[in-house]
């Protein structure tokens, strides 16, 4: 496997405004542009930057032809890649401008890791340096790069070769990556290098950051504001991975009934720890509810009100009596410490309102001290309202899976989030482009409830032209939240995707579409090649459950990926645990975006069983081969080939690059791969979705 060298451009000022998976994406509609005519002028430049997604919604081409006329007085001369991407640039600039400022995202996991200036905060750096000190200070291979000094670049050099975040996201959710999959050695080649970053974008993927905009070789080059932005994200989702009621179930402490438990169960996580902090500080007696995370605490007042009511025996007097902010901020910090909660923020930072460092010291107050009662009454009430272990699973899954296509909506809770129809839509649209028909859809918030089935209704009437099984169903049933409807729906939605990605691959079935039985025999196929006798006979085959066979067949696609000496017989529980820990962090090293758990495999789900041969044939693939694992290609036929920074995302208009561009883990198998359909949930509520 051949290291993967980016596309680099002369001017390095120029080179550092954009990510490699940018640059990818404007580098391959500038040489569409110039295949289609010979060579590209700067009159092509209005009609080619008005379709990319940056710009359609903020000029028309008229404007940026009066933009780009500014520059240039010949709109026939021909331009260079570096001259187009100073042109969008500049647009980016006046984009930024017109807006008056970047725009902030409600939602952390949905902000993006990269920034228009590509400026970084010292204040966030210092704070995360001081979080990875104190969490992975003790671990046996970081220990002797710790501590890390914030006033250095010794963070993003120690992030180059990806132990350091594969070790931060064990740290943020225990037991995401086998860390036996990670590449420890002191001097690492290139290609482990690039394996520990797909591991790693991989993984964060599987505990919902958003990486879209962010490939391998930006992590190996140490680019500050994508680690930054990416090590926040990280952070974050620790801090917050107790505000739900599953793992919080005092949390419905903050509501009154039954239907607020449901809107608090489909808020994202720090607008939950805002209900939390409003909760505390309306029994307080202050009376300004706070909305956000830095204009509403510049004064520290509300800080000083939360403390006093939560750790009142460390009460300071005068904290509110001070009209000096920065001197209020001080005592803040000194009431927190003795709390033990003053790792995030300096009383700068309180003062100039730092939204991301401000949300982790009221996280880290909340869990030092919630405040909350232990009413047994309500904590059961809430344990109520919690899924069945298969249903919750498979909300994990299709959750992470809509979120790594790059949608604009983040989803949080996946069946209080579908209910508009809204996502479902912008779904659909990303794996089936212009299946939508934006005019007659409404955008949240959405008031009217007949908006809200009229977006549920062109959802399944869309899906029925995919040709789903949706016998007797309709758009109120989504609105009304059948977890069952949900989950049928968005696997088809699956399987269609994953059909579309194998149709780009058709010359290696010689133009027939690859079908589920295709999936089966390839993988059989491919482990019988290097001598092995383990074979699976469907999906369902409780054999599968040892890890065994996945493991043979990513060797058989990767020989050096497997460890033989680290794999168990299988036998016991905790030994086949541990093949299928491993056999999924290895498949992400290798390019494969994921979602399933170790339980899939040791259970044998056959939908998750069937994702993960797929994702791992896909990747098979794209791989150079001379001849096909299905059948001979045709002559002349030359193979796809990739590079290993496999962690595709969406190009910048909103569409794929190429096949390659594409998650790996869109994945969809053919109709009769699942032994129920939708249909059949109707006939019976309390059969199994499969």
């Amino acid at each position: 496997m051949s290291s993967f060298v980016g596309v680099l451009v002369s001017d390095q000022w120029l080179q550092s405004q954009f990510t490699q998976v940018e640059l990818r994406s404007l580098k391959s509609k500038f040489i569409a542009k110039k295949n289609q005519n010979g060579k590209v002028t700067v009159e092509d430049l209005p009609p080619l930057m008005v379709k990319l997604k940056a710009f359609s919604e903020m000029f028309t081409e008229e404007d940026i032809r009066g933009i780009v006329g500014e520059s240039s007085s010949d709109m026939s001369d021909e331009i260079d890649f570096e001259a187009f991407l100073k042109t969008y640039l500049n647009l980016q600039a006046r984009a930024t401008e017109k807006l008056g400022g970047p725009k902030n995202s409600s939602s952390f996991l949905k902000a993006t890791t990269t920034t228009l200036l590509h400026t970084i905060s010292e204040s966030e750096k210092a704070s995360y340096v001081a979080h990875i000190n104190s969490y992975l200070g003790d671990d046996p291979f970081l220990s002797k790069y710790l501590p890390l000094d914030p006033a250095t670049n010794d963070l993003f050099d120690l992030a180059k070769d990806g132990v350091l975040l594969c070790k931060l996201i064990n740290v943020a959710v225990p037991g995401t990556i086998d860390e036996r999959a990670i590449n420890t050695k002191r001097v690492l080649n290139p290609w482990e290098r690039n394996e520990n970053h797909t591991l790693c974008l991989n993984s964060a993927k599987a505990i919902g950051c958003t990486v879209v905009n962010i490939g391998t070789q930006d992590l190996i080059e140490g680019r500050p504001h994508l680690l930054l932005g990416l090590i926040s994200q990280i952070i974050k989702i620790q801090l917050l991975a107790d505000l739900n009621l599953k793992k919080t179930p005092q949390l419905v402490e903050l509501v009154e009934d039954s239907t607020d438990v449901e809107e608090l169960l489909g808020l994202a996580p720090e607008k939950i720890l805002l209900k939390w902090m409003n909760f505390h500080l309306k029994k307080a007696g202050y009376k300004k509810p706070v909305t956000n995370f830095s204009s509403d605490v510049k004064d520290g007042e509300a800080y000083a009100y939360l403390l006093n009511v939560l750790a009142p025996e460390y009460c300071t007097p005068s904290t509110l009596d001070t009209k000096d902010p920065n001197e209020r901020a001080k005592l803040i910090l000194d009431h927190a410490e003795r709390m033990d909660c003053k790792r995030y923020l300096t009383p700068k930072d309180i003062v100039e309102g730092s939204s991301n460092l401000n949300l982790a010291f009221v996280a880290q107050i909340f869990h030092q001290r919630s405040g909350l009662s232990t009413d047994s009454k309500k904590i059961s009430f809430a344990e109520m309202m919690t899924d069945d272990v298969q249903i919750s699973r498979e909300e994990r899954c299709f959750r992470l899976w809509i979120n790594s296509l790059g949608i604009v909506t983040y989803v949080n809770n996946l069946f209080e989030d579908v209910k508009n129809g809204w996502v479902l839509l912008e779904v659909l649209d990303k794996v089936s482009p212009g299946s939508v028909n934006w005019k007659h859809a409404s955008k949240p918030p959405i008031k009217m409830p007949f908006r809200k089935v009229e977006n549920c209704n062109q959802v399944i009437r869309i899906g029925k032209q995919l040709k789903f099984s949706l016998v007797n169903v309709a758009g109120n049933d989504i609105v009304q939240g059948n977890k069952k409807l949900v989950l049928a729906f968005l696997w088809q939605l699956m399987r269609f995707n994953m059909l579309q990605l194998l149709k780009n691959l058709r010359f290696h079935s010689q133009g027939k579409e690859i079908r589920d039985a295709d999936i089966l025999n390839w993988a059989n196929k491919k482990v019988k090649s290097t001598g092995r006798t383990s074979q699976m006979e469907s999906f369902k085959d409780k054999s599968l459950s040892s890890g065994l066979f996945f493991l043979e067949l990513l060797s058989a696609v990767e020989p050096r990926v497997v460890n033989w000496n680290l794999v168990t017989k299988g036998e016991s529980d905790e030994e086949k645990r541990l093949n299928a820990t491993y056999i999924i962090s290895i498949a992400r090293k290798l390019g494969c975006s994921i979602f399933l758990l170790p339980d899939d495999i040791m259970e044998v789900n056959q939908k998750m069983i069937l994702t993960l041969t797929a994702s791992i044939m896909y990747w098979s693939l794209l791989q150079p081969v001379e001849e096909s694992d299905l059948s001979p290609s045709p002559a002349g036929t030359s193979t796809a080939t990739t590079t290993p920074d496999a962690s595709p995302a969406a190009s910048l208009d909103g569409e794929d690059e190429n096949s390659l561009g594409v998650e790996v883990s869109n994945l969809s198998i053919d109709d009769a791969a699942s032994d129920s359909t939708v249909s059949s949930q109707f006939e019976n509520e309390d059969s199994p979705v499969s």
